[in-house]
């Protein structure tokens, strides 16, 4: 071992696994792993993937070693197409060795096999040689496409273990043993034998029957059975396979003034690159130069183009809807927005719930407890006076029914499902154990500027003198604020821009620190700022623009004056304003039975104006970025389960303290990082999404683990008393875990709630 690095300096290794065909198999890796020194291993059954926790400088070839002690495969992920970013090259079934020979197996074995089992089912096909067919029939699907779960039977116990091929091998062995017996040293080998097929057992003469149908019919179940639940896995995964497609392969770099093309991989920080109408934006970058509609619907599941100019930034695999832009990389790599977020659902597909954990740890003693069962049943019908046949066939159907597979993959199936259904609508859900968190939460706290309000200072309002021309208003000072860098001016800039569109270029434009700016418009001298810039120059606001800028800062705004050739024209009112789709969001957070709060540092009057306008009734205001904290203590001291919403640095604390942190995608990188499901769109609506998906999808786990236990727990007394043949056990064995994840696929169907 290798373990060179300071004590307490962890690193992560993520590990393929080869060769599982239960959860059993994943539970007896994990606990190898986990009995190395300074490893915690999670082993996932249904990603096929080991993610480690190991002292930093661990060698990964002593943890691949003893996962093939235990008799599997493990490998360290290879780069996938070569891609920075590690994104796939495909999916699709030729691409997977596993999901091909299993195709195989199973034509085969349906070929073989429905003749055997018609023969047995139907005493009227049952011809003078019947049996000795079904013989020639049965012997390649029990002994070829059987193969695997041999195999695996036998490597299990070299290394003294049982799993669900085990039992799988046992039962078909026996079958298949006690037919040759029974045909070339008992009866029924005999011309013209014939017996019934029934669904439970009956005392007979073990020497004068045959259970090929069991052997052969147990092996197509069991393979059909693996292989739809292996191609149901591959569409479960296939969210994040396709999140991971989204970026562009070349990009046009700019050279000097020569664009090249070259593979995106070989982007640098700083590199200036071109993306014309329709072409996907190569990483995440700034607008140097251009203007364009960005569609971010792929990534975001938002579906209006994002209007972008010089200083806005991009986002990596987004589409230039629009003009020509000159982008600037920021990040690239495993540093991008898309890589980030194939990273955390990946993180969350790949880590446990509790109830999965519960589940794990039945499965891991299930096989044996199976084993011992079927064994006293063997010897209670022995001990009861019945014949051999009857005591073989209960005990060979326990073995048969009893498969835990269903449990195993109860939880893996819907998180895959569930995050990778997140990933396609902009929700980022960064474990299982969030899942729980959902189902308890009763308070939403919601973060106001950023959150609820744009964050973006906008133009609300525009009140001129009489006789005063509204757009030369605009027009004039439009063109002196667009020459300042201040928000506030540039949100009188925009708001000027698309009410009267071009705006002239000024003269003698000058910045008066603290106050506003001046300069010469069209001939004009104009003014634009506080009232108290116009107050130097004699330009007094009537008492009807007093008034108005009065009430309007009373209620949180900020109002800038405008004057120009000795005189006060107007007052231009500029506030963060509330994001169109609050107020729905806000109704629908209370339709799932959660009560909003509003938490902001605003002054009182103006929270509540907010609160009043989107619907929400509880409001905190006038609080410190650091106590906000406090504030959610507070509400989990009176015994509220809380959710945070926010977007700032302010909010991380906060979100971290909060039962469940929900952080905007826009927002800080740190209140992402504090948050334990992101919203890439920055739409609040999509706060209800995540709580309503998070919902459906513990929900899905809880509904297929109930079937599963269920299934066991009736299952195997029913076997052990005779009352199932063994071929139709394999049946509903198989259709168990079919059943189990096609429940957890229907997740894919998962809608937004209705917005109009």
């Amino acid at each position: 071992m290798s373990t060179t690095a300071p004590a307490g300096v962890t690193t992560g290794v993520e590990l393929e696994i080869g060769g599982m065909t239960c959860a059993s198999c994943a539970m007896r890796i994990e606990k190898k792993l986990n009995t190395l020194d300074g490893v915690v291993a999670t082993v996932n059954y249904a990603t096929e993937k080991a993610r480690v926790t190991v002292p930093d400088g661990y060698d990964p070839a002593v943890l691949i070693a003893e996962v093939e002690k235990t008799g599997y495969t493990a490998a360290l992920p290879a780069p996938r197409g070569g891609r920075k970013d590690g994104g796939p090259t495909g999916g699709g079934e030729e691409d997977d060795p596993e999901l091909t020979s299993l195709r195989h197996r199973l034509i085969g074995a349906v070929v073989l096999t429905v003749p055997v089992i018609a023969m047995a089912m139907v005493p009227a096909w049952q011809f003078t040689y019947w049996q000795w067919a079904s013989l020639a029939l049965a012997s390649p699907v029990i002994v070829w496409a059987a193969w695997p779960f041999h195999k695996a039977a036998w490597v299990n116990l070299k290394h003294g273990a049982a799993t669900m091929d085990t039992l799988i091998s046992m039962g078909t062995s026996a079958a298949f043993l006690w037919s040759v017996y029974a045909l070339f040293f008992g009866t029924a080998g005999t011309p013209g034998m014939t017996h019934p097929f029934e669904l439970s057992l009956a005392p007979s003469d073990g020497a004068a029957n045959i259970y090929l149908e069991v052997g052969a019919g147990v092996t197509m179940f069991i393979l059909a059975g693996r292989y739809f639940e292996k191609r149901s896995k591959k569409q479960a995964g296939a969210a994040l396979r396709a999140l991971l497609e989204l970026g562009a392969k070349e990009v046009s770099v700019l050279r000097g003034e020569v664009e090249t093309k070259i593979p995106v991989e070989d982007l640098q920080v700083g590199d200036e690159f071109v993306v014309r109408p329709g072409e996907k934006i190569a990483t995440d970058g700034v607008v140097v130069t251009g203007t364009s509609a960005v569609d971010e619907s792929m990534l975001t599941g938002e579906s209006v183009p994002v209007e972008v100019s010089a200083g806005d930034t991009v986002t990596g695999a987004t589409t230039n809807a629009g003009g020509r832009l000159v982008v600037r990389a920021t990040r690239i790599g495993s540093d991008t927005q898309l890589a980030q977020m194939a990273r955390l659902v990946e993180d969350a597909q790949t880590g446990k719930a509790e109830v999965q954990r519960l589940a794990d740890r039945i499965s891991g003693v299930f096989v044996p407890v199976v084993i011992v069962v079927a064994a006293l049943t063997l010897g209670g019908w022995l001990g009861a006076g019945f014949p051999v046949t009857a005591a073989f066939t209960a005990a060979v159907a326990v073995l048969v029914i009893a498969c835990p597979c269903a449990l195993g993959l109860a939880t893996p199936t819907a998180l895959l499902v569930g995050t990778g259904r997140g990933a396609q609508m902009g929700i980022l859900i960064k474990g299982p154990e969030v899942l729980e968190s959902t189902r308890t939460i009763d308070t939403v706290v919601l973060d106001k500027t950023g959150t609820v309000t744009t964050g973006r200072m906008t133009l609300v309002d525009v009140v001129v003198e009489p006789g005063v021309d509204r757009a030369e208003l605009l027009r004039l000072a439009g063109a002196l604020e667009e020459a300042s860098e201040h928000p506030i001016a540039q949100a009188v800039a925009k708001g000027a821009t698309q009410e009267v569109g071009a705006l002239p270029i000024p003269e003698d434009f000058a910045n008066v620190e603290g106050k506003g700016v001046q300069g010469v418009v069209d001939g004009h001298a104009v003014l634009v700022g506080r009232e108290s810039l116009l107050a130097e120059w004699s330009q007094e606001l009537s008492h009807g623009l007093a008034a108005t800028k009065a009430r309007a800062e009373g209620e949180g705004k900020t109002v800038v004056a405008v004057g120009w050739d000795g005189r006060a024209r107007g007052i231009l009112v500029v506030a963060d304003t509330v994001k169109p789709t609050s107020a729905e969001a806000i109704a629908q957070l209370k339709a799932i039975g959660l009560t909003p709060v509003l938490l902001t540092g605003d002054n009182e009057a103006v929270a509540r104006q907010i609160a009043a306008e989107v619907g929400i009734d509880e409001v905190i205001a006038e609080v410190l970025p650091k106590d906000k904290v406090d504030v959610v203590t507070r509400l989990q001291a009176e015994g509220k389960t809380v959710a945070m919403i926010g977007d700032g640095v302010n909010d991380a604390p906060a979100l971290a303290q909060a039962d469940l942190g929900l952080a905007m995608g826009t927002g800080a990188d740190v209140a992402i990082e504090a948050s334990d499901i992101t919203l890439v769109r920055g739409d609040l609506r999509s706060a209800v999404d995540a709580i309503r998906l998070s919902r459906r999808t513990l929900g899905t786990i809880k509904t297929n683990l109930f079937w599963a236990f269920a299934y066991n727990v009736a299952a195997i007394p029913v076997a052990a008393l005779g009352m199932l043949n063994p071929m139709l056990a394999g049946a509903a064995m198989a259709l168990s875990s079919v059943f189990v994840v096609g429940n957890s696929l229907r997740l894919r169907g998962f809608r937004s709630v209705a917005r109009p």
